[in-house]
């Protein structure tokens, strides 16, 4: 029953790279046919950003909402395109109280640990000069590919359903909105709210 389902997740991410190299090439040949007045570069860029997941897309391990991590540097690919890889990390542990005197197991706490990894890239398109946005900000659209690296356990004379925690699916695909407001020439503020998990932070520059 999953295979079918993980097949068309497969090909819907397929399909959404195939997007973002097709935009990437045709942004590549534009650069080539028309000149431009304005610096349209946002590439050589550290974003550092803290986030609240645990429901939607890959985060939907825990069942709750967490502070989420969130690292990317952006790279120029095309005018007003950028690609940057990406990491981000949260953790999670409850106990449980647990136990059945009638299998000679008494009660006692028993801890769940998870820890989950996401990587990727994220593709995003800048559209300053659409808007033709003041120089102080930018705005975009993106979206990101990627696969969630998990570490689960439980102590190790937990005996119950260790399969009490539904995970989601490694693989994922995030769309956001955003902006960042220049503070200066080298560092700036932005918000990306996002299908996944939505980020506040800072752009290094």
């Amino acid at each position: 029953m999953k295979y079918p389902l993980l097949m068309n997740k497969l090909k819907l991410i397929t399909s959404c790279f195939v997007l973002i190299v097709s935009i990437t090439i045709s942004n590549s040949i534009s650069c080539f046919a028309q000149e431009t007045t304005q610096n349209n570069s946002y590439g050589k860029t550290l974003n550092l950003g803290l986030g609240i997941g645990g429901y939607a897309g890959y985060y939907g391990y825990a069942g709750r909402t967490l502070p989420v991590l969130h690292l990317n540097y952006e790279l120029d690919v095309a005018k007003d395109f950028t690609l940057a890889p990406f990491i981000s990390y949260y953790s999670f542990s409850r106990s449980y109280y647990y136990g059945n005197n009638s299998l000679n197991h008494p009660f006692k706490n028993y801890t769940y640990r998870e820890v989950v990894v996401p990587i990727g890239v994220k593709g995003t398109y800048y559209f300053d000069d659409i808007l033709n946005a003041n120089s102080k900000w930018d705005f975009y659209l993106a979206s990101s590919l990627g696969f969630a690296i998990v570490s689960r356990s439980w102590d190790n004379d937990y005996y119950g359903d260790k399969n009490y925690f539904r995970h989601g699916n490694s693989l994922f695909l995030d769309f956001h909105i955003g902006t960042e407001y220049h503070l200066s020439k080298r560092v700036g503020l932005f918000l990306d709210l996002s299908t996944g998990v939505s980020t506040l932070g800072l752009a290094i520059h």
